[in-house]
């Protein structure tokens, strides 16, 4: 039996009903863009500080040759004494990443090379997750999803890098390459992962997955192969597409527009990047580090006898876990100790210089990082 093609004209309102469309026949490349609202099983971005807004530690280091180093919040970037690297958070003036609404990015320059990495060092930039977090992933179920990753990256380089999802609940490894085309051009990357039906993710606060782009590495790192499929960890296989970022003091590698989706999209479907307030940014960076600056922060009377003093300073949110604190500066001649810490607050005594002290100005940051 044959049918006429008809057009939109010649269809009534209703008369097409949801029996009469075929599974799977609408598709998104069939439906306008904005038609539609993009559908994300978490109300906020996965990845926080994604398009590198919040810098509360500073925005600009030199000399960076080893240990955890943030250069803009949820962002650590992380060498073992392979090279050294001045790391700042770059404010974007033009180029396709500002012209898709990014300001700010994280860059990274080469200041020292090291063109022969002993074969334990490497240099990795990394955000990390908590495990409650990612339930919605359904990691270690038969109903698994799959991730897309996508970023805006810019470097002097016209090669392969790689970046791992490192699952450290279960000691398992994802790995997918993004080739920069054009030298110092902003261009924008998707990623593909496969879902994992194997181990699921611990439902708590503390470190379940790691989003990893190795940008260098000796030979324990270089001599493997990406997994394009979940595998169980192996070291040699997380730099097999070696960016070597420090091989030269011409490289450099810039980074925005992170975000981490649940589903397979290309570049056409993604749902685009979630642009959070300034201030919803900063208040959830503030679960992992908070930075106060203030005129008259420290401390309240509370023994005259020997000058005691004491104050309280309360977290603006709950912390992932009870945090370090250090106190950066103090008034002059008085030096506290920490009588209490918890997810939500902070307690310091000392001893006044003088009698009728009360305070000054200070510092004190604190930090729950994974």
């Amino acid at each position: 039996m044959a049918f006429a093609t008809i057009g939109t004209k010649g269809i009534t309102d209703a008369a097409i009903a949801t029996d009469d469309i075929a599974d799977n026949a609408v598709t998104s490349g069939k439906i306008a863009g904005g038609v539609i609202p993009a559908s994300r099983p978490n109300a906020q971005p996965l990845i926080i500080n994604g398009d590198m807004a919040v810098a509360q530690r500073g925005t600009s280091f030199t000399g960076v040759s080893s240990g955890s180093n943030f250069p803009v919040d949820r962002f650590e970037f992380y060498p073992t004494n392979l090279g050294t690297y001045t790391i700042i958070q770059e404010a974007l003036t033009s180029g396709e990443a500002y012209n898709n609404g990014f300001r700010t990015a994280l860059r990274i320059d080469t200041t020292t090379a090291d063109v022969s990495p002993a074969s334990t060092d490497y240099a990795i930039l990394r955000t990390k997750f908590e495990g409650q977090d990612l339930q919605m992933i359904k990691k270690g179920t038969a109903n698994a999803e799959k991730l897309t990753l996508a970023f805006w990256v810019k470097s002097n380089k016209t090669t392969t890098g790689q970046v791992n999802l490192f699952d450290l609940d279960n000691n398992r490894l994802v790995s997918g390459t993004y080739t920069i085309s054009s030298a110092n051009t902003w261009e924008k990357k998707v990623i593909n992962f496969p879902a994992d039906t194997t181990g699921a993710f611990d439902n708590d606060n503390a470190l379940s997955l790691i989003v990893e782009f190795f940008l260098d590495g000796g030979s324990n790192f270089t001599s493997g192969t990406a997994p394009t499929a979940w595998e169980t960890r192996e070291s040699a296989d997380k730099n097999a597409n070696n960016f070597a970022i420090g091989s030269s003091t011409d490289n450099d590698f810039a980074i925005t527009g992170v975000q981490l989706e649940v589903g397979e999209y290309t570049s056409s479907t993604l749902p685009p990047f979630q642009h959070e307030s300034f201030g919803d940014n900063l208040q959830r960076c503030f679960r992992y580090f908070y930075k106060m600056i203030a005129d008259d922060m420290f401390y309240s009377k509370s023994r005259e006898s020997d000058r005691h003093r004491n104050a309280t300073i309360e977290f603006p949110t709950r912390m992932r876990a009870t945090p370090t604190a250090t106190v950066l500066t103090n008034p002059s001649g008085f030096t506290p100790s920490w009588t209490s810490l918890s997810q939500d607050r902070a307690t310091m005594v000392g001893t006044a210089p003088s009698d009728g002290y009360v305070g000054g100005s200070g510092t004190i940051q604190v930090t729950a990082e994974l």
